[in-house]
């Protein structure tokens, strides 16, 4: 018996770097597959009430298809919007963010001792350096990647919702075997799934909403775009808000030239995403997403080295999804206790 435990531990430890190499050069599929389960658990109630109002599949596919593109074209709007807003801004505020960064990157040159005359452009000593065919080149390809992945998960979506790709039969052939357990599992996960989703996204817009109206009132440029950048980049778990905040203080030390404002705009746009990701968001997940500082941190650095960026937005989905599996065996419950940090 002893034996034959040892052999599944040495086996086990073989296993899990393989599996993970495999999540790594298989990205491309694994990260559309990955999204579009969690988008489509978002649809399951919607085509489960259309299917009991004896609405045909393929018209509730056509349904969700539409929500789609309309949820899309609203999304392409608003970036349309922001990138108008930084088009035609004037041209006097690049000037004046290259004076402003100038005066903040003498120092720090004169202590590495870097050459730059006075008089010449910042943009034209250090960007002139830089191997910028190159950097468009990745740009594209970042581009194509991204609509790539955004077709697959699309596809991926529709496949789970036509039920070709069946998440509970899944389950049930693979994390819970008992029939009935399964299907409570899998409704235990689309509920808290779905609420995370839900909460996330009413958090993240009304963190965007909040910070589009601080830059309107404090007269800091492209209010839409830092609205839009605070929204998108929430939904990475704690670092989202670093990030936003301190790229925002950063703009805004370059336009605002009161010391007193630029303190008070600090504030005022930290105490937003404070209330909204520090008090807000954890009232509404409630007990269910009672996942410890530690295992948020350790997924946000595993899934972002196995991911990249995606991995980053799906690490807390997929923290919240093997919790509840990992609760449901008596052996592995010590683990998800842990994670949760329960005792």
């Amino acid at each position: 018996m002893n034996e034959r435990k040892t052999t599944n531990i040495l086996l086990l430890v073989i296993a899990l770097p393989v599996i993970f190499y495999v999540l790594k050069i298989l990205a491309f599929i694994f990260i559309p597959l990955v999204f579009s389960m969690f988008i489509a658990l978002l649809f399951l109630p919607l085509m489960r009430w259309l299917t009991k109002k004896k609405v045909p599949k393929v018209i509730s596919l056509l349904i969700v298809m539409v929500i789609f593109g309309v949820f899309f074209k609203l999304s392409g709007e608003v970036i349309k919007l922001s990138s108008y807003e930084i088009v035609n801004s004037e041209g006097d505020l690049f000037i004046k963010a290259e004076s402003k960064i100038n005066a903040l990157i003498h120092p720090v040159e004169k202590f590495f001792g870097v050459s730059r005359a006075e008089e010449k452009s910042l943009t034209v000593h250090y960007l002139k350096k830089a191997d910028l065919g190159n950097k468009f080149g990745n740009t594209f390809n970042i581009l194509k990647s991204t609509l790539s992945m955004l077709l697959m998960t699309a596809f991926f979506t529709i496949l789970w919702l036509a039920e070709s790709l069946n998440f509970q039969k899944l389950m049930n052939d693979t994390f819970v075997r008992r029939k009935y357990s399964s299907i409570r599992v899998f409704r235990q996960i689309e509920k808290d799934i779905i609420t995370f989703i839900k909460v996330k996204f009413i958090i993240s817009f009304f963190t965007g909403l909040g910070f589009t109206i601080a830059c309107y009132s404090f007269g800091v440029s492209f209010p839409i775009f830092w609205g839009l950048l605070a929204f998108a980049i929430n939904f990475v778990q704690m670092i989202g808000s670093i990030v936003s905040i301190f790229l925002l203080s950063i703009f805004a030390l370059i336009e605002l030239n009161s010391t007193g404002s630029l303190a008070f705009f600090i504030i005022v746009i930290t105490s937003v995403q404070a209330l909204m990701g520090g008090i807000l968001e954890p009232i509404f997940m409630g007990k269910s997403f009672s996942i410890n500082v530690i295992t948020i941190v350790v997924m946000l650095m595993f899934w972002g080295f196995i991911w990249g960026v995606p991995g980053l937005i799906l690490s807390i989905p997929i923290t919240v999804f093997l919790k509840i599996v990992l609760e449901q065996n008596e052996k592995t419950k010590v683990i998800a206790n842990l994670m949760s940090g329960e005792h």
